[in-house]
This record gives C-alpha cells, sequence and structure tokens, in this order.
C-alpha cells in the first residue's frame, strides 16, 4: 500500500463551473444521473466478465465470444459517463465500494451458475439499465443538456442491442425434435 500523502485536488461529490455552459444545478442533476449510470454499467461490466470466463456447454464459444464483446461495449460506455460527468464539472464514481452502493442494479454473488439463468440474469440487469438510460435521456433533454442525452441515447441502442441477443440465446431452440 502506498504511503504517499497528497492533497485532494477535488472532492467527490462537489460539482464546478464547466466551460460546457450548463449552469451548476442543471450540471448536479445530470451528473448524479450520470453516477448512477457509472454504477450500474461498472456492475453490469464485472456481472458479464463473471459469465465470460465461466461459461459452458455446447455454445460455449459463440457465448463467450458474445459475453466478452459485450462487457467491453459496457466498459466503453463507462468511459463515455466518466468522461461527461468530469466535462461537467463533476466527479465520476470510481471506487468499487461507491460504484456497488450507488448502482441500481446488484450483481450476482459468487457462485457460478448454469450459463440460462446467468443470461436471465444479465437480462434483467439490462431491463433495468435500459429503463433508468431512458429516464435519463429525459432528464438531460429536459434539461437543456442534449449532448448528454445523446451519449445515452447512441449508448442505449447498444445496451437494447446486447440484451436482445440475450433474448436470442434464451429461445428454445427450434431446431431440436
Amino acid at each position: 500500500m502506498s504511503t504517499q500523502k497528497s492533497s485532494v485536488r477535488r472532492k467527490a461529490g462537489t460539482v464546478e463551473k464547466n466551460e460546457l455552459r450548463l449552469d451548476k444545478e442543471r450540471s448536479e442533476q445530470i451528473i448524479d444521473a450520470l453516477n448512477t449510470d457509472l454504477a450500474a454499467t461498472y456492475v453490469l461490466y464485472h456481472q458479464l466478465q463473471k459469465h465470460h470466463w465461466n461459461v459452458e456447454g455446447a455454445e460455449f464459444r459463440d457465448l463467450h465470444l458474445f459475453l466478452g464483446d459485450a462487457s467491453t461495449h459496457a466498459e466503453e460506455f463507462a468511459d463515455e459517463l466518466a468522461e461527461r460527468a468530469q466535462a461537467l464539472g463533476g466527479v465520476p464514481h470510481a471506487s468499487m465500494s461507491t460504484l456497488e452502493e450507488e448502482s441500481p442494479v446488484k450483481p450476482e454473488d459468487e457462485n457460478v451458475y448454469d450459463i440460462r439463468m446467468s443470461l436471465k440474469n444479465d437480462l434483467e440487469m439490462y431491463g433495468d439499465i435500459i429503463e433508468t438510460l431512458r429516464e435519463h435521456i429525459a432528464l438531460a433533454s429536459d434539461l437543456g443538456d442534449h449532448a448528454t442525452a445523446e451519449i445515452l441515447r447512441e449508448n442505449l441502442v447498444q445496451v437494447e442491442e446486447d440484451a436482445h441477443h440475450i433474448e436470442h440465446y434464451l429461445e428454445d431452440d427450434s431446431l431440436k425434435q
């Protein structure tokens, strides 16, 4: 553990003036929403990685690749969320404990489940995140932050697409006799 001491440059939970000409009150609301989305996205990322590592069965390869891609999408979205919160004068959530505490979605426990159950859990998490993203798109639009609304909208498309792929994996196998 590092013993280096330094002064705090920006305290978590604070909002500074930004150069995007969005006043502090509106920025605070949007940053709170972005941090919620950031926390949820990191919980999703870790759960997808867990399933990527532990997937077994006849469709191992396809699911392993899909889950790896889906976790990459989540990681990239988290980066966009954090950078936008910072651009608006906020401090993005970064500690694991804060991310888990502030997330509106809760991860599976440490146990490994069959892939069908894991995918059902992922799909449930995706659904909750989709609903929250839609609310936050409306919030950002209502507050006049059209750039944040567009960032969320663009990522909602990918989140919905990944959820839709999981739906397909969970369908009954129509080729079975």
